[in-house]
């Protein structure tokens, strides 16, 4: 079993007890009846935009890959939608909260870019290349670094563009 997988119910159980205590907090400030109008339209607007945000992603993955792109762009801002949509849909006021922020452009974008960087992580560079298109490099001028196991060197490249290439070396993000 993963490291994280192990604190999932423990979660569920916490974010139940926080809907609770948020929702009676409203109830008492507000009204029951209009936190329960608040939970049921907050669920009722969700599941307006799930459908909305579904099809919207769909197109997305669709128009790029007609267009040949990699459609890893799509795919993470499509996910994003649908994970604030859902969020909206699922009863509680704390959930709604946080759903109608994933579906504002600043903080999409910086949840698309959350989920980008996680799945590039995860996945091969070559996977990731397929779905995000050509990754940033960094380039460092000098002597190469040593290495920590001295390694035979291989023989210098054969130069098939003039010179115009340089050497570089990818750095996986948040393996430096």
């Amino acid at each position: 079993m993963r490291r994280g997988l192990r604190f999932v119910p423990l979660a569920l159980l916490l974010a139940v007890v926080l809907e609770l205590v948020v929702f009676v907090g409203v109830g008492r400030a507000l009204g029951f009846g209009v936190a329960v109008l608040l939970v049921f339209a907050a669920s009722l607007l969700g599941l307006v935009l799930l459908r909305r945000e579904g099809m919207r992603a769909w197109r997305g993955f669709r128009s790029a890959a007609a267009a040949g792109q990699p459609p890893g762009g799509q795919v993470t801002d499509g996910l994003v939608g649908l994970a604030g949509a859902l969020l909206l849909a699922v009863p509680g006021l704390v959930s709604g909260l946080a759903g109608l922020l994933l579906l504002v452009p600043p903080v999409r974008r910086l949840a698309r870019a959350g989920v980008r960087r996680a799945t590039e992580r995860r996945v091969s560079s070559m996977v990731a290349g397929d779905l995000f298109g050509p990754r940033t490099v960094r380039v460092r001028q000098g002597a190469p670094q040593p290495t920590a196991s001295p390694t035979p060197q291989p023989e210098r490249p054969v130069v098939v563009d003039g010179g115009r290439a340089i050497e570089g070396e990818i750095v996986e993000p948040g393996r430096h």
